[in-house]
């Protein structure tokens, strides 16, 4: 009888296991306190970009000054509110979720915040559909690729005192990181207008109608803007396939009057025989 009990308890311990497991659960008493006040406004800080945001009192307003800060402020007409739990603000990135409790804090007391960064062992991981890299791991990527110094040329092009040159090509998952770096050999700065990715004809002849297909780069390292002598930067790419008589044109246009346009052409197999992490 007693070999049968402690089977059975061993039995009873795996399923509560098992189905801890497979419906894993938060509770409200075990997320981390924030405080709040009426004369402060709380910033939560996010890693990357914030998709969603939740917060369960209509007490409290938010907004989204910039992708990755979730502002937070008590409403001028919540006069009772007494010092103590407020509600819970749920916030979720690309990659992650995250809850916090917010309480009321009173203006004299020393646990007021104004900031709160969300750092890693208060989130949990997310799988996102449409997302296979997070803007974090695209930057990694590319800081990797900048630190990378045994780069042989893949594709260059050069034009009015201009040069562009195609560094290296590597792809992560279904994105393409492409490293260019743009030379201006004029005295003239160049201020960057616009910068446009095509997949286009590789021959173009006057009887046939052009087809030009416009992608656009999800991410990219820096800004542009201008450059006095040298610009590089990593854009990249959602993976696209394209046949052997089409080209990927990367085109730099200037903003006018001077309006200086160079285009980088780059082939199927440059892609192809990219390096990838």
């Amino acid at each position: 009888m007693k070999t049968i009990y402690v089977i059975l308890l061993a039995v009873f311990s795996l399923f509560q296991e098992i189905y801890a497991q497979n419906f894993p659960s938060v509770y409200r008493k075990d997320l981390p306190n924030v405080f709040i006040s009426k004369n402060i406004s709380l910033h939560f800080i996010s890693p990357e970009p914030i998709t969603y945001a939740d917060i369960s009192t209509p007490m409290i307003v938010g907004d989204l000054p910039v992708k990755n800060i979730l502002r937070l402020k008590i409403k001028t007409d919540s006069l009772t509110m007494d010092t103590g739990y407020i509600g819970v603000v749920t916030i979720i990135g690309e990659s992650f979720i995250s809850q916090y409790n917010l309480r009321y804090a009173g203006v004299l007391q020393p646990q007021i915040s104004s900031q709160v960064e969300i750092l890693p062992d208060q989130t949990r991981p997310l799988d996102v559909p449409g997302v296979s890299l997070t803007r974090q791991e695209m930057k990694d990527h590319a800081l990797a690729i900048l630190k990378d110094h045994s780069r042989s040329v893949v594709r260059k092009e050069s034009a009015y005192g201009l040069k562009a040159t195609l560094n290296q090509v590597h792809t992560v998952g279904n994105y393409i990181f492409l490293d260019i770096t743009y030379k201006n050999e004029t005295n003239l700065a160049y201020d960057i207008d616009e910068l446009r990715f095509k997949i286009e004809d590789k021959k173009i002849n006057k009887a046939t109608n052009v087809q030009s297909i416009e992608i656009k780069p999800v991410w990219q390292l820096y800004s542009s803007g201008s450059f006095k002598r040298n610009f590089r930067n990593i854009y990249v790419l959602k993976k696209a396939t394209f046949p052997e008589n089409k080209v990927l044109t990367i085109e730099l246009i200037e903003k006018q009057i001077s309006g200086r346009t160079l285009t980088l052409q780059i082939k199927y197999r440059d892609i192809i025989k990219a390096d990838t992490f």
